[in-house]
């Protein structure tokens, strides 16, 4: 029998924390209980229930999320959830029963702040698309019927997607305080009616193709191929979580300088910068000694 070992997950909203598991707990199903009355195919949301912060649980891929109601502190009590869900899972019982296995997900969006005052994040419980996509017009979104449909609103000015949200940058004709809950319904509604996200069977126009995908992959030096590692490892996940991406772009022996592309939250945030001295370029200093000088970004 597999052997569970979790790992505790912050995200970006406070009150949800992941338990990911080490082995996959569904197969490409996603489930959520907002009650124990919910809960009827699911004895793991029932225990979790039982505990009288749990808002929400969401079983999904390899992780348990929790909501939890501010009458607790997660540090309180996250290492003792933890430990139980573990202990549900080594256990052998069965995590989400058949008995609806094809029970509809109700689909919610919720917006998220970014570093970058432009930008906001509104983030789906399933995932939309299966690769990074990015739309700096509407001529650009002619393979994505959601972006079409969101440009035609004039305060839209481009459109980041990636796993489970879509990053929206706004002109500054509009606040966020007004238009935030129109497109987080416009967003929800689309996905809710099934509509076609991204029509991947079309060709990508060359500008939206990640850079990391023309790049002769087998004939890159010893410190490119550990720059990307480092990038996608440690930095990635980082810039997902705050709605962009980064790309390597080139590296130069002779001058010691890392080009990267930023996408998303990430492009044009006012905070890029200090992130890319303090932080990413501060790391690869470190973990490449004598071989960084200075990361640059080409359009940040």
């Amino acid at each position: 029998m597999k052997e569970h070992q979790i790992t505790i997950t912050k995200t970006n909203t406070d009150s949800i924390v992941k338990f990911e598991s080490n082995h996959f707990l569904t197969e490409h199903q996603n489930f959520e209980y907002n009650n124990i009355d919910e809960a009827t195919n699911s004895n793991l949301a029932k225990e979790l229930f039982y505990l009288p912060f749990v808002k929400k649980v969401y079983i999904s891929g390899n992780f348990v999320a929790v909501e939890k109601y501010n009458i607790v502190e997660w540090g309180d009590v996250e290492e003792d959830l933890a430990e139980q869900i573990k202990e549900y899972l080594n256990s052998g019982k069965e995590i989400v029963s058949g008995d609806n296995p094809n029970k509809k997900v109700p689909i919610s969006v919720y917006a998220e702040s970014t570093p970058n005052p432009s930008v906001m994040k509104f983030v789906a419980n399933k995932k939309l698309v299966p690769t990074i996509f990015e739309f700096k017009n509407i001529d650009d979104a002619k393979i994505s019927p959601l972006a079409a449909k969101l440009f035609h609103f004039p305060f839209v000015k481009e459109i980041f997607m990636d796993e489970n949200y879509i990053s929206i940058t706004k002109y500054d004709m509009a606040t966020w305080e007004d238009i935030v809950m129109q497109l987080r319904d416009e967003i929800r509604i689309f996905i809710a009616d099934g509509n076609t996200i991204v029509d991947t069977t079309a060709e990508k126009p060359k500008k939206e193709v990640a850079p990391e995908v023309n790049l002769d992959l087998e004939n890159l030096d010893d410190v490119s191929e550990k720059i990307i590692d480092i990038l996608n490892e440690y930095i990635k996940p980082a810039v997902a979580g705050d709605g962009g991406n980064i790309m390597f772009q080139s590296y130069n022996e002779d001058s010691k300088i890392v080009e990267v592309i930023l996408q998303g939250a990430c492009s044009g945030c006012p905070s890029s910068t200090m992130t890319l001295k303090s932080g990413i370029e501060t790391m690869l200093k470190e973990m490449i000694p004598g071989k960084i000088e200075s990361v640059v970004a080409i359009n940040g």
